[in-house]
């Protein structure tokens, strides 16, 4: 199955309203996938951005062209066997922002189209190399030749990759077999439903609220007259703020303050915790204030 198709399944319930994912997973993959319903489809771009954690496994002594099972493999009982310390080391050293080149089997966008699909119907692909954050890197099972690793990461890291790159630091080859995403920002695994209850269940007890997409976002708090001025695409003025956390622990920061510039985008939260706007910053003629970008300006229909 792929992200599509679990899309597919959930605009059948929910019709007429739109449904968005927020963050491919591959067919060998699984876990959590946030859907945006509606309005909230607008969303997904935001929860993209939360750090993201991941179970994944691998198989020492063997490779593949995509990284994964998707490709036939190529067996090396010439590798080295690794110890656990040097791949704990290996580890270590690919945690921070890391340097990476997907696998041209990833879904990469490359001049317009994913370079998968590019691959697939037969054109060579060069994928450039891209900077990630790799926030924890752990060894929690090894036993030769089969590695299971707990990544917590940025957006846009792949973790194919970085199972091949930690091979290669010990002078092995690994393949992938298994991924479990366990987790994108505060959205996880033991919330998550299964995919025969989006299919039958009643869906109003599992829609959350749309803020919950934008938490990492400063957020600027406005009354019911700001709301309707957002509404209506006026400005608002203020100060929002915001509470960096913590990718690896979750735990709060002190609060942060953002004013209004340019280049600086906020979440406009009603006084009854309600989302009504993504707002953008300008300076105009030195009177700062928050325009909106992207509004929420009405209730949700039942999605039952």
């Amino acid at each position: 199955m792929t992200s599509r198709d679990l899309v597919n399944i959930a605009a059948r319930r929910v019709r007429p309203h739109k449904v968005g994912h927020s963050g491919t997973l591959d067919p060998l993959a699984e876990g959590v996938l946030v859907l945006g319903v509606g309005r909230a489809s607008r969303l997904t771009s935001f929860v993209q951005n939360y750090p993201k954690q991941y179970l994944a496994s691998f198989r020492l002594g063997a490779e593949s062209e995509s990284g994964d099972l998707e490709q036939p493999l190529t067996e090396h009982p010439d590798d080295p066997v690794p110890t656990l310390e040097s791949l704990v080391a290996g580890a270590k050293s690919l945690t921070g922002e890391v340097v990476q080149v997907p696998s041209a089997y990833s879904a990469i966008w490359i001049d317009g189209k994913r370079a998968c699909d590019r691959i697939r119907n037969g054109e060579q692909v060069d994928v450039p190399s891209r900077k990630v954050q790799v926030y924890d890197f752990k060894v929690l099972k090894y036993d030769y030749p089969n590695i299971q690793l707990d990544i917590t990461c940025g957006s846009g890291t792949y973790v194919r990759s970085l199972g091949v790159d930690l091979a290669a630091s010990v002078r092995a080859h690994a393949v992938m077999t298994h991924l479990v995403r366990t987790r994108i920002g505060p959205f996880a695994m033991a919330d998550a439903i299964s995919i025969e209850q989006i299919r039958h269940d009643d869906l109003e007890a599992f829609v959350q609220p749309a803020r919950l997409g934008v938490e990492h976002l400063p957020h600027l708090s406005v009354n019911d007259e700001d709301a309707m001025r957002l509404i209506n695409g006026l400005n608002v003025f203020g100060t929002a703020f915001y509470t960096p956390i913590d990718p690896l622990t979750g735990d709060a920061g002190p609060i942060e303050s953002s004013d209004p510039t340019d280049e600086g985008i906020a979440a406009a939260i009603r006084t009854d915790g309600r989302l009504i706007a993504i707002v953008r910053g300008k300076t105009k003629q030195y009177d700062p204030s928050w325009y909106p970008e992207r509004v929420f300006p009405l209730k949700p229909r039942s999605v039952s």
